[in-house]
């Protein structure tokens, strides 16, 4: 025993060596380590993520590619998308694709074997002018927003018409003149939906606003609005509030909302009620603060519209079955790569799309898929080398679409592996 206290005595330093050793090969759960700072300001936890995350140069994630379905060149009339914008997957892995352009949706099996188209052009039941957003509830059901209708549908799997709904954007606490349409709408269970809306802010003819309006709604299930939540950020003048301002969003199994914006540094996820549960930010390559205003100047005989100027942050995001979400992040800014599409409005049937730029290039670097953790931490990273215009995650399957170029999706499957306790 006399040894043992001697020992403490006169080597106390090896002890705290033994201890700080411990403590880093094992962190203290609830205990912000240095590749994060956490905070609380105004009650809501702030999570300042350093580069890489916690698994650093070991990702304890991976992903590999199954297939691609679609392709620009394709001889096959199933597969030629034109302007894809959104895709689900129901529980039995028949996979939804919206195949905006072509105002017809696209089924294909687990293996992705075409099955059966749902829906054609016109303004009748069962059928699409400008559909933009699409998903599945947990009966197989599908539900397709056609923004020009301002009407959302629900298909029986077998492509069967079950109901029609119009949805009604008041009463609400946004001046609904502003509003043009809605762009994006995601189910909240069996509680109603969840939209992106766009507007009018700033152009000829559009109301100003006293107050900016909150970025999310909540629609019930007869889509009327009850709840709007999530605080923009002002730029100064509504053209450019109404850029700096985008944002995606996904909704995980619980129901909580994720969004993250575009051109900030910024991800949120929220409760059902519109609670605020965390946000996070991460170190970035780029500066993301404004470049140059927006603006429109008016005379007599022309309007000019002069678009603002960031920094591009992300570009979608998505959830998966443990919470985690899965964000797509620009790790520099585009170059040679830039493409432009160009939308011009006709006749009441449809619209006309032209793409500009380098079409022809499939691959770069310029995109890395970030892994953040239900608490707001980031995980860790996974490059890419091709172009992601949209993300989706369903139980072990990745979805990334280049709408674009190659007009194509990417399946990969996810795969998990257990770090050196034997922990996924």
């Amino acid at each position: 025993m006399a040894r043992k206290r001697n020992f403490l005595f006169v080597y106390p330093e090896i002890l705290l060596a033994i201890y700080f050793s411990l403590c880093i090969l094992e962190p203290v759960p609830g205990i912000a380590s240095a590749i994060q700072k956490i905070e609380m300001e105004n009650g809501v936890r702030v999570v300042h993520n350093k580069k890489g995350g916690e698994w650093g140069s070991d990702p304890k994630i991976s992903i590999e590619l199954v297939r691609t379905i679609g392709d620009v060149d394709t001889d096959d009339e199933n597969l030629a998308f034109n302007s894809p914008s959104d895709m689900g997957v129901d529980d039995a892995g028949n996979i939804y694709i919206l195949d905006s352009g072509n105002q017809r949706i696209q089924v294909f099996g687990p293996e992705g074997r075409y099955v059966r188209t749902i829906g054609r052009k016109g303004q009748g039941p069962g059928e699409f002018s400008s559909p933009n957003s699409i998903d599945i509830d947990g009966e197989g059901r599908l539900y397709v927003l056609d923004d020009r209708q301002k009407r959302i549908q629900v298909f029986a799997a077998n492509g069967e018409i079950l109901k029609s709904m119009r949805a009604m954007l008041g009463p609400s606490t946004v001046s609904q003149s502003s509003i043009i349409g809605i762009d994006r709408m995601r189910l909240l269970g069996s509680r109603g939906f969840v939209i992106r809306t766009y507007t009018g802010y700033g152009m000829s003819g559009a109301p100003k606003l006293k107050t900016m309006p909150k970025l999310v709604k909540l629609l019930s299930p007869d889509l009327e609005v009850w709840l709007e939540f999530g605080d923009p950020v002002d730029y100064g003048n509504e053209i450019t509030n109404a850029t700096g301002n985008s944002w995606q969003f996904a909704v995980d199994g619980e129901d909580h909302i994720y969004l993250c914006f575009a051109y900030q540094n910024r991800i949120e996820k929220y409760s059902s009620e519109g609670e605020l549960l965390w946000r996070a930010d991460r170190e970035l390559n780029f500066p993301t603060k404004l470049i140059q205003k927006g603006e429109q100047k008016i005379t007599p005989n022309s309007a000019t519209y002069i678009s603002p100027k960031f920094n591009r942050v992300a570009v979608g995001i998505a959830t998966d079955y443990k919470g985690r979400a899965w964000v797509v992040t620009c790790d520099r800014q585009i170059r040679k790569e830039e493409v432009v599409t160009n939308m011009t409005s006709g006749s009441p049937s449809g619209e006309t799309r032209k793409t500009e730029g380098n079409t022809d290039l499939r691959t770069t670097d310029m995109l890395k898929l970030e892994v953040f953790g239900p608490d707001g931490v980031l995980l860790g990273e996974i490059r890419l080398t091709h172009f992601v215009d949209m993300i989706h995650v369903h139980k072990d399957r990745l979805f990334l679409l280049d709408r674009e170029r190659g007009v194509k999706f990417y399946e990969y499957r996810i795969s998990d592996r257990p770090d050196s306790n034997g922990r996924h």
